[in-house]
């Protein structure tokens, strides 16, 4: 994968993909460079899940623990909210689907028919989607980022 800008083709990749391309399209923003500067400056605020001993900028911003870690140091991390009201437009969340696989998704700007939940733009193994998935699945984090150059 190139470095940086790098992505895979738009009609493949999982959930971090999803939103690695919404912050590239909003506010051009490279998370594939930013996650590797801030691991290369600190791997050891990152996760040892995959057994890495240095920082690859090929797949280290599609990892849901490190994007994680990321929008904790730079962003704001804000508490787990069990209501739908504590979510706003671009908000990330983090969740455990079945399996304990991580997963993480964007709140949008669009709600649920009734007006009672704000959608959800993720990818859970069939591709980009907006759902009402917010509060299926146990959630594991909630996080602001707004890059600064914004």
């Amino acid at each position: 994968m190139p470095y940086p800008d790098g992505d895979v083709p738009r009609d493949r990749g999982v959930c971090t993909d999803v939103v690695i391309r919404a912050y590239r399209d909003a506010f051009g923003c490279d998370l594939q460079k930013l996650v590797h500067e801030d691991m290369s400056a600190d791997f050891a605020a990152y996760p040892r899940n995959w057994g890495l001993s240095r920082p690859d900028s090929n797949i280290d911003h599609r990892r849901v623990g490190n994007l994680q870690v990321f929008f904790r140091r730079h962003g704001r991390e804000l508490p787990l909210a069990k209501s739908p009201e504590d979510y706003v437009p671009g908000d990330l969340y983090t969740c455990l689907l079945p399996g304990n696989l991580a997963h993480i998704g964007l709140v949008s700007g669009r709600k649920t028919p009734e007006g009672e939940r704000p959608l959800i733009i993720n990818n859970i193994g069939q591709g980009t989607k907006i759902e009402d998935r917010l509060l299926e699945f146990p959630l594991t984090g909630h996080y602001r980022f707004v890059p600064r150059n914004v």
